[in-house]
């Protein structure tokens, strides 16, 4: 039947005003005049030389030129069918040029010339990569009333693949309609389409209907089963990506018929038809034993010190690198969910089919176990990595140089983060610096900053908040600062600042609370202010509940120097501007409260905690303990910590240490023993300054024997604290303890560079106990003081 195209013309309307706007541009005319010139060659042949022309002048970019050409070549002769304007239409096709596929439309039109499927299709392709989905999607459904088209499929499959490059889900759903409507099928390349739309939209329950719909018509192929793994390890399904490549695995060695097209693609030689799989999804047998598999023909090789059986079918280069493909998938999603154990099972399943591992995989492996066991497993790795001669990516070394930031092994850190050719982020350079600032090490931080500005690497946020963190400080900690320190914070601070918007970047709440806390260390109390005021007129504005945190950064500064009235002058004006106080402004205002020793005034913060919906905390009984210790009421005191208990707070160290440091000074005895008694039935551990609070105590009235025992008994129970096993550490803590030899003290001290001081401080006074003739005993039960204090104090 001849398809009229006046029809088609009338459903493109953007195309036609497109059309008709180039023509009112002069570009036709321009056309007609160059035509009218040549016409006495009407007449002549129809020639392959016309075509090319036109497709010529096409890709030079001559418009007008080209449509001179295609109107000398329609009226050459008048019997023209579709495939003289097939080539042409590819040219469009591949430009592409939807606007001359309108002017090749209007002709044949014009000739009343069948169009065949491959024009309709060509004709479709050009104006999917030109972007005109909806002209497309219309031009589609005129197909479908063609009697004459029959390979109608490839078009569809063709839209789709467009819709899923332009993210245009809309038209997709549009495209299946019309698919349904015209009673199209699909084909394996179809649910190929289908299932990037699905991980496009993260649907995971539309895969799984995908899978059941294609196995119900079509016995997958390794090609299909690839694309089903990574649809599923792209969307976190790890179960179902492992079932389909144990599938993939079996049918690789059972028929792997898969060659190469002429661009170099996968593709299945098998005749496309229909053939249901003999197994449901549900029902798969996913079982491979890696040991000694019946399934397989095995043979044993070594490798290194042990003896591994592998596969002894050779697969072809094809089907390899499909299988190492999705092995690398679901290995990287194992990485994702750190799921170790099935990165090694994976491993040593490539090894049993002779897949060699490459450096993609070993990427997602070193990311699955370093993430889960540590730095050292990666390290390991990379060795094996060598000795095969696979160089590591840089993704992998970002990774581990992470992970050692993390574990705060700065060095090995710092030579993975050489060893990567080009550094695309400043993730890990990020987690170096967080190292830097948690190790007090901002010397280490100056070398990194260097190379990421040697390396133009743009930093984010992130990098100034953390520059702000370790450069914003010039003391030593616990140093006020003075006019030297606060110059140069200045101007450590303005140089920071200068970057960040010489990299476009404004301050973040972070940045600012960082800046604010180090003028507020420096006693810069004008700036301090300064910065607040700017942080009100930017923040303010969109978000009162994200201007509390700076305005507590900015209270506690002030208190911490001791600026009580302008620390109440400013909480009153944080109110009364609507900013809502939380739980730390009010414990920073009772703090307040005990400097001017004001317990009223704390007593009314504490009614405003409750009204506001916030219950006090240890922190909170902390403030409210200062005020009263100020005025040595110790009854009070201990009334209060019994409240607390009786309230259900978890009463902390510092708490209990504020109250023995005043009783300590007092010479209380009688507050020291029960405060100590009582932080054991709570379960408190002591720390350091609970041991120097009770022994200064003891050593200030004369009763030294005591000071030493309490020593004992304190110090074995930090250690408990830090270890559940302590009869197996008894053993070796006690050759540390009571030995002779110089390398003794630095064993010790050991623990206190891995952060663990506490387990420093308790070795080295059982140390010198024993020194000065006082045997260790484990069991503080057994100490005469213990007994004393849990006799007179235990049900206190």
């Amino acid at each position: 039947s001849k398809v009229r195209t006046s029809s088609i013309v009338q459903r493109f309307p953007n195309l036609n005003a497109i059309g008709n706007g180039w023509k009112e541009a002069g570009g036709y005319n321009q056309a007609m005049r160059s035509f009218t010139s040549s016409i006495g060659h009407v007449g002549e042949p129809v020639s392959r030389s016309g075509q090319k022309k036109i497709v010529d002048a096409l890709v030079s970019g001559e418009k007008s030129r080209a449509v001179s050409l295609l109107y000398e070549f329609s009226l050459g002769n008048n019997k023209l069918s579709a495939n003289d304007f097939a080539s042409i239409l590819q040219s469009c096709a591949r430009l592409p040029d939807p606007l001359f596929v309108m002017e090749i439309w209007r002709i044949m039109e014009e000739k009343e010339i069948n169009i065949s499927d491959k024009c309709y299709s060509l004709a479709v392709r050009a104006l999917c990569k030109g972007g005109y989905l909806k002209e497309a999607l219309s031009l589609m459904s005129i197909m479908g009333e063609n009697l004459n088209c029959y390979s109608m499929l490839p078009v569809y499959n063709n839209f789709l693949a467009t819709c899923y490059e332009t993210q245009s889900v809309d038209y997709a759903s549009k495209c299946m309609d019309l698919m349904e409507h015209q009673m199209v099928g699909k084909n394996e390349i179809t649910y190929a389409q289908l299932l990037k739309l699905a991980v496009l939209q993260q649907n995971l329950s539309a895969v799984h209907e995908i899978w059941k719909e294609c196995s119900k018509f079509y016995s997958l192929s390794i090609i299909s089963l690839r694309k089903f793994i990574w649809s599923f390890t792209e969307l976190g399904d790890l179960e179902s990506a492992y079932t389909a490549l144990q599938h993939m695995v079996r049918l690789a060695f059972r028929d792997s018929d898969i060659s190469r097209t002429a661009e170099g693609r996968f593709c299945d030689v098998r005749l496309d038809i229909p053939a249901p799989s003999t197994g449901s999804w549900s029902f798969i047998d996913v079982s491979l034993d890696i040991e000694g598999s019946s399934n397989f023909d095995m043979e044993s090789q070594s490798l290194g010190n042990m003896e591994i059986s592998t596969v002894r079918k050779k697969l072809s280069a094809s089907v390899m690198k499909l299988l190492r493909w999705s092995f690398n998938d679901v290995m990287h999603a194992c990485a994702k969910v750190q799921n170790c154990d099935l990165a090694e099972q994976l491993m040593l399943q490539m090894q049993t089919l002779g897949l060699q591992p490459s450096g993609s995989t070993y990427d997602g492996f070193i990311r699955a176990i370093a993430t889960t066991r540590g730095f050292s497993e990666g390290v390991e790795v990379l060795k094996v990595m060598r000795e095969e001669n696979i160089k590591p990516r840089d993704s992998t070394l970002a990774v581990l140089a992470i992970i050692c930031s993390r574990e705060l092994e700065l060095d090995l850190a710092e030579s993975f983060l050489d060893g990567i050719y080009e550094i695309r982020s400043p993730h890990p350079c990020n987690a170096f610096l967080e190292a830097c600032d948690v190790l007090d090490r901002p010397e280490r931080a100056v070398q990194i900053f260097a190379k990421m500005k040697k390396l133009n690497l743009q930093p984010n946020i992130r990098t100034y908040e953390l520059l702000f963190s370790l450069f914003g400080n010039v003391n030593a900690p616990y140093e006020e600062g003075n006019m030297l320190s606060q110059v140069d914070v200045a101007k450590r601070i303005n140089a920071i600042e200068m970057d960040m918007m010489i990299n476009g970047l404004q301050h973040s709440h972070l940045s600012l609370k960082n800046v604010l806390k180090a003028l507020g260390t420096e006693g810069m109390i004008k700036e301090l202010i300064q910065y607040l005021h700017a942080a009100e007129n930017r923040f303010s504005r969109y978000d009162t509940y994200m201007i509390t945190p700076v305005y507590n950064t900015v209270l506690h500064s002030l208190v911490e120097a001791k600026e009580s009235q302008m620390a109440t002058k400013m909480f009153k004006s944080m109110v009364s501007s609507g900013v809502p106080p939380d739980a730390a402004t009010y414990n920073i205002m009772i703090d307040c409260c005990s400097i001017i020793g004001c317990f009223r005034s704390a007593l009314a913060l504490i009614s405003m905690m409750f009204r506001n919906g916030f219950n006090p905390e240890a922190v909170t009984l902390t403030g409210l303990l200062k005020i009263l210790l100020r005025s040595e009421d110790f009854d009070g005191t201990l009334k209060l910590l019994n409240q607390g208990i009786f309230e259900g707070i978890q009463l902390d160290v510092l708490l209990y240490n504020t109250v023995l440091q005043v009783a300590s000074e007092k010479g209380r005895i009688d507050v020291i023993e029960l405060i100590v008694e009582q932080m054991h039935l709570q379960g408190v551990l002591p720390d350091p300054s609970t041991c120097s609070h009770v022994f200064a105590a003891y050593v200030d009235h004369g009763f030294y024997n005591t000071a030493m025992e309490a020593l004992q008994v304190l110090s074995v129970r930090m250690i408990a604290g830090g270890y559940k096993d302590n009869d197996e550490k008894q053993t070796e803590l006690e050759n540390l303890i009571l030995g002779e030899d110089s390398e003794d003290e630095s064993r010790i001290l050991k623990p206190f560079k891995d952060s663990k001081e506490y387990l420093t401080v308790a070795l080295l006074q059982l140390r010198w106990c024993a020194i000065l003739g006082y045997p260790v005993s484990w069991s503080p039960s057994d100490s005469h003081w213990a007994r004393r204090l849990s006799r007179f104090h235990g049900s206190t």
